[in-house]
Formats: structure tokens, sequence, C-alpha cells
């Protein structure tokens, strides 16, 4: 069941080069699997949320798709998964997602904590600061513009998925993730991934000579 999903979930986002495609699910999928294991979770639930949390993504697939779920709910079908496994597995879908978090919606059940968790770690690390830079320059903004900074606040209304740079969006989104972890192997995982966020920020504006940046850096941690 779960490689027809996989399959499924294939057809809908080999095309995607923004950072929310294959790449992206396949590693929330492991690192839920992971994670439900430590955290003693219903490991099918998981990972069906797992694999089917961005195929009605509203930045891929617009808000009708994401307010109906209508992909998952077809790949959900078309494998068939039981309806009770179903009804669990989309009430998660609908509350995970960091902009959905800023209008204080999350998830209820430990399953979709664990996929939540999993979903932002994977915008910490590395490959967070990766898929910041594929996405901003998908749509034509710089890694970094020292003449920009960011918001001071972030909320629901003012939160931009194109945001003015790279690195922008780090202060916007990714150095926010850490606070925002709900199960203890989340919080584990997103500890040292936040880390070398932070490292790479001060070496690049080290390089960059930009002292300005570098004390906001140091304010904003100090704040958080």
């Amino acid at each position: 069941m779960i490689e027809e999903v996989k399959s499924e979930v294939y057809k809908l986002l080999c095309k995607d080069n923004s950072g929310h495609g294959m790449d992206h699910v396949n590693r929330v999928y492991k690192l839920s699997v992971k994670f439900a294991e430590k955290e003693r979770a219903d490991v099918l639930v998981v990972s069906l949320v797992a694999l089917l949390h961005e195929v009605d993504d509203y930045k891929l697939f617009g808000e009708e798709s994401a307010e109906n779920l209508s992909n998952a709910k077809m790949i959900l079908s078309k494998v068939g998964v039981g309806e009770e496994t179903q009804k669990k597995v989309l009430e998660s879908i609908k509350r995970i997602g960091y902009k959905k978090c800023l209008n204080g919606i999350r998830p209820e059940t430990l399953e979709g904590k664990i996929v939540s968790d999993a979903d932002m770690c994977d915008g910490l690390g590395v490959t967070g600061i990766l898929r910041t830079y594929d996405y901003q320059k998908a749509h034509g903004r710089p890694f970094f513009d020292r003449k920009v900074f960011p918001e001071a606040s972030v909320n629901f209304d003012n939160y931009k998925l194109c945001d003015d740079s790279a690195v922008c969006h780090c202060f916007d989104k990714l150095l926010r993730l850490k606070n925002l972890m709900m199960t203890e192997a989340g919080k584990e995982e997103a500890s040292s991934r936040h880390d070398i966020i932070v490292s790479i920020l001060y070496h690049l504006f080290e390089e960059e000579d930009a002292i300005e940046w570098k004390k906001y850096l140091d304010e904003f941690l100090k704040n958080q």
C-alpha cells in the first residue's frame, strides 16, 4: 500500500522544483517513521500523512485543492485505505503547515504532530537552506540582499512565501521552527538542525563583512 501511495504522489510532484517535491516528501516520510517509532505512534497513519502532506498544497495546487484535499482523497480511495484511517489522515493533513500555524491551527493527534515536526525539521539544517534557496530562486529572489532586512515580526497576515531574499526567509520562518516542535523526538532533531542554520548565517555575514547583519542575528536569537 505504501509503495502504491508513493507512486501516486510521484505522479503529482515529480516536476516540482520549488523544494516541495518528491525528495522533500521522502525525507519527511523517513523522518516521520523514525519519530513514530520513538513516540510509539500509529506508523501507518504517520506514513500516509507524511506521503500525502504536499499533494494538495495551496502553493502547488491552489486554494480549492487545499480546502478539499482532492488529491489526498483520490489517492487514499484508489489504494484502498479504510474509511476510519482515511479520516485520521485527512484531519491531520488539514492542520499541517507553517502558515496554518501562524493562524493558530495545529495538529491535535500524535500522528499529526509527528509529521508536522518532521516537515518543519526538513526546513532546517543544510537541507532547509538549500530548499529555501531553490524556492526563492524559482521566484526570482536573491540569496542575500544586504540592503533589505526581514520583517520585525511575522504573523498570518504579513507572512510572505516569496520573501525579499532567501536570508530574509531564514529569519521569517526557518529560525522560528525550533520553537514550534510538538514532540520530544522533534525537539531533539530540530535543535541540532537549527544550530546549522545559525552557523551558516554567521559564516555568510562574516564573509560578506555584513557587521550589521551579524548584530541583527545576535539580537534575533536573544529574543527567541
